[in-house]
């Protein structure tokens, strides 16, 4: 199932991005160049003793009063219990213990989550040991003492921080049913189109962006077959800068996508598909999720013959790194085509566990390799041995070469597109590995 969830909590400058980049090492610095993935440092997979989780950042506070640093921080421990499995709870052993951390510690302990007490900033263990003991007062468990700027005391505590983490039961590996993200920027009618579906109001909805409260899990049946939508959470209508709401909005979404198989991004037709959108489907294309993007308030749109076709130019150039990427136009006001909404996610789900034969796969490499000469380099020309599928959701394959330098990005994509040529793989991304292997090997 899904990566458990680690958030990060605290007052400014008490080192959250410092122990956020420690543990994400080189990777969030690894900035991929594809057009609408995230930038924003705001989540990172860690991986710890072969335990992969999910960190999140819950930072952003630039407050300018005691006040307004109580508030965000507040904001911050909701967010942090609504979607963390664990919950990091950071203080500063320099500037001691501050009321703020102890009104945000009642919070996170009523919430009956999992947290960790990290002091940070602990340089010298022996001689500092004393002021940590002061945050015991929090009485929310050990303080664990770290350096995040050091990199010292971070294996202790990553060690306490799997020791939370759920257990996969039976139950839960059990459960097949298919599990859809409903995603998108706030107020583009996704719970409208959930209610709909189940022709009932059972998500609050109003014109005021933001107002879904929490992820909400909505099972509906259809065709006999049932369905898990997960609706990824507004916020609580708050006062709140743009930039908060969006930050958070991404956070909600990156924990409800993680739990899903296929993902919605719901766009609105009338505004048309914005780089917000592209941030989305950003985080559901890096996690190789099937994808759907789903054209709302099409009825608001004056039409004529060429309005379907020029819309999807529109949209593929936004959203150019997910050409597979399948396109449905809907109005959950009228409940236009949002029946066969079904259909397509049967179909994407279906091409997500999609497994391709080895003799099968090595015929197409065989033919796409005659069609198109690998490329060379100084005299030394790329050899393709082998290929093989080893996973699904989404399908991942391994290419056996004697260089892989020579494995050029663009001819991976040549051989992507001859293997959706042969079998679709319409709506869900492929992921390839290449691996090296000598001559002498064979």
């Amino acid at each position: 199932m899904s990566k458990p969830v680690v958030a990060i909590v605290g007052r400014p400058n008490v080192g959250k991005s410092t122990l956020f980049n420690a543990l994400a090492g080189e990777k969030i610095a690894i900035v991929k160049d594809t057009p609408g993935v995230t930038r924003d440092r705001i989540y990172a997979e860690v991986n710890w003793l072969d335990k992969d989780f999910t960190l999140i950042d819950t930072g952003g506070i630039e407050p300018e009063s005691r006040d307004v640093i109580l508030a965000q921080m507040r904001e911050q421990a909701q967010i942090a219990i609504d979607t963390a499995d664990v919950i990091l709870f950071m203080t500063d052993v320099k500037q001691g213990l501050v009321d703020a951390d102890s009104k945000v510690a009642d919070m996170l302990r009523r919430s009956h989550k999992p947290v960790i007490l990290v002091v940070n900033k602990v340089d010298n263990f022996q001689k500092m040991m004393p002021d940590v003991y002061e945050f015991y007062n929090l009485g929310i468990g050990d303080p664990m003492p770290i350096s995040a700027a050091e990199r010292i005391g971070i294996g202790d505590m990553l060690d306490k921080v799997l020791e939370h983490f759920p257990e996969r039961s039976g139950t839960e590996e059990e459960d097949e049913r298919p599990r859809i993200a409903i995603v998108g920027k706030p107020n583009v009618g996704k719970s409208s189109i959930i209610n709909k579906l189940i022709g009932e109001d059972r998500v609050i909805v109003s014109d005021i962006a933001g107002t879904t409260r929490d992820a909400i899990d909505t099972d509906i049946v259809h065709n006999g077959r049932e369905y898990v939508f997960i609706d990824t959470a507004g916020l609580r209508r708050k006062n709140k800068i743009k930039e908060e709401l969006e930050r958070y909005s991404i956070i909600r979404t990156v924990t409800a996508v993680e739990r899903a198989d296929v993902v919605l991004i719901v766009i609105d037709a009338v505004e048309g598909v914005t780089e917000q959108d592209a941030k989305i489907a950003g985080i559901a294309h890096d996690r190789g999720k099937g994808v759907i993007i789903v054209v709302n308030k099409w009825d608001a749109i004056e039409k004529n013959d060429k309005t379907v076709k020029e819309y999807e130019q529109k949209i593929r150039m936004v959203l150019s790194f997910m050409p597979y990427a399948e396109i449905m136009y809907v109005s959950a006001k009228t409940g236009q085509r949002l029946p066969k909404l079904f259909d397509m996610i049967d179909m994407v789900i279906e091409n997500q566990t999609l497994r391709i034969a080895t003799g099968v796969l090595n015929e197409i490499m065989t033919e796409a390799v005659a069609l198109q000469q690998p490329p060379s380099d100084k005299g030394k020309r790329l050899k393709l041995y082998y290929i093989t599928q080893v996973a699904v959701k989404p399908p991942t394959f391994v290419i056996f070469v004697n260089d892989k330098e020579l494995m050029h990005f663009s001819y991976t994509r040549y051989l992507e597109n001859r293997i959706r040529e042969a079998f679709g793989f319409k709506g869900t991304s492929l992921k390839f590995f290449i691996r090296e292997r000598k001559e002498k090997d064979q």
